[in-house]
């Protein structure tokens, strides 16, 4: 085997990241340094610029309303939960699905639990996928919030988001939008998905580094958001309130000046690959690993068995081995760096029959993966299993 890693936990994290990342962040490290939107001399406001620029860059991507709509966070989760604190209150019925990170599960368990909101957890059919009539059976006079991932970070499988959505739209229900899996992987029209907020990270597929996170917020919902964390903004300080303006409502306290820059080369990279390319790739990737598994005694590939209606992310059993023992054994014997466990996904293994048994191994895909690296894992695999 190689003396180098191959690295298959892309929804984890991607990687590597374009050279145009670690260019721009290091660029900013030794030229500038400077705060965003806290000063008035020259690298303050390039800086600046380049914040900007990287929002327009999202509001470009997701087709947003405008870069104002664009709110920068530290990490999915960090979006998630303005999202869900921010709009919630007591007496509120949220719908949401079992399939769901706990960065979705947990904030509206801890609600439940105190006796705020009450809760609906929406099952998947046998191919881990909702039924949005199953949404539509559970709304309440009260239900203030649907809550859906755009695709299961276990299994990979596409949820009817554009149903869930009309659905939400047509009751006058807020509707939010895990995209973890999803931005960078899949083109993203939140407009057409009829998302009042999307969440997303900026450190998986997007291509940014650790510590950004997005919040896409539909022009009104700021209206019905309250803001989470108070502070300084830059802008406005005589006020003694939180602004209500976009995006410093939700933008309290100093950015992640080093991670925006790098998310920002990151985007201008992928908006200059030809289009449709890299997830033409993504799904090239996906075909050879799917068949590879297939060819394997003792592998189960728990959910869709096709590329058709998923992401670059597989989960599989090997025979009655513990996961975490196979992804450990396929990182010390071949150096292949897989995921094994729950996932942050309970319901999902709930729903898939693996909770009990630890979970499943998940390999994951990304823009950079090759052909031999994939090769080169199922041949750890199919060795790995022969010898167990």
């Amino acid at each position: 085997m190689p003396g180098t890693s191959i690295y298959l936990d892309n929804a984890a994290t991607s990687f590597p990241k374009p050279a145009c990342v670690y260019d721009a962040m290091d660029r900013y490290h030794r030229e500038s340094g400077a705060a965003v939107g806290r000063g008035a001399y020259r690298q303050a406001v390039e800086v600046q610029g380049e914040v900007d620029r990287c929002r327009q860059r999202v509001a470009q991507l997701f087709n947003a309303e405008s870069p104002q709509r664009i709110i920068f966070t530290f990490n999915c989760t960090d979006s998630l939960n303005l999202a869900i604190h921010g709009v919630l209150r007591p007496g509120d019925h949220v719908i949401t699905s079992v399939l769901e990170h706990n960065s979705v599960l947990r904030p509206l368990h801890e609600l439940e639990r105190e006796g705020r909101i009450e809760l609906t957890l929406i099952p998947v059919d046998a191919a881990g996928v909702v039924n949005p009539d199953d949404f539509r059976n559970a709304v309440r006079p009260n239900t203030r919030l649907i809550a859906l991932t755009h695709a299961s970070n276990v299994t990979g499988a596409i949820q009817p988001c554009a149903e869930v959505g009309q659905i939400a739209r047509a009751a006058g229900i807020i509707y939010l939008i895990d995209a973890a899996q999803t931005a960078g992987h899949l083109p993203i029209d939140v407009r057409a998905l009829s998302a009042d907020m999307l969440a997303c990270p900026g450190h998986k597929a997007l291509m940014g580094p650790l510590g950004t996170g997005l919040l896409y917020i539909r022009p009104g919902i700021e209206n019905e958001l309250r803001s989470v964390r108070q502070g300084g903004t830059g802008t406005r300080s005589e006020v003694e309130f939180q602004p209500a303006t976009m995006p410093d409502k939700y933008e309290a306290g100093n950015h992640n000046a080093p991670g925006l820059i790098g998310l920002s080369a990151a985007l201008k990279w992928r908006m200059e690959q030809p289009q449709g390319a890299l997830e033409a790739h993504e799904q090239k990737m996906l075909e050879h690993l799917l068949n590879g598994l297939k060819s394997i005694p003792g592998v189960e590939i728990h959910g869709l068995q096709t590329t058709a209606g998923r992401v670059g992310v597989v989960s599989i059993s090997l025979a009655d081995q513990d996961p975490q023992i196979v992804a450990t054994l396929l990182d010390q014997v071949a150096q292949v760096q897989v995921r094994s466990g729950l996932h942050c996904a309970p319901g999902a293994h709930r729903s898939l029959g693996t909770l009990e048994r630890g979970g499943t191994v998940r390999f994951s895909i990304g823009a950079f993966t090759t052909t031999s690296e994939v090769d080169l894992a199922l041949d750890a695999l199919r060795q790995l299993a022969e010898s167990l």
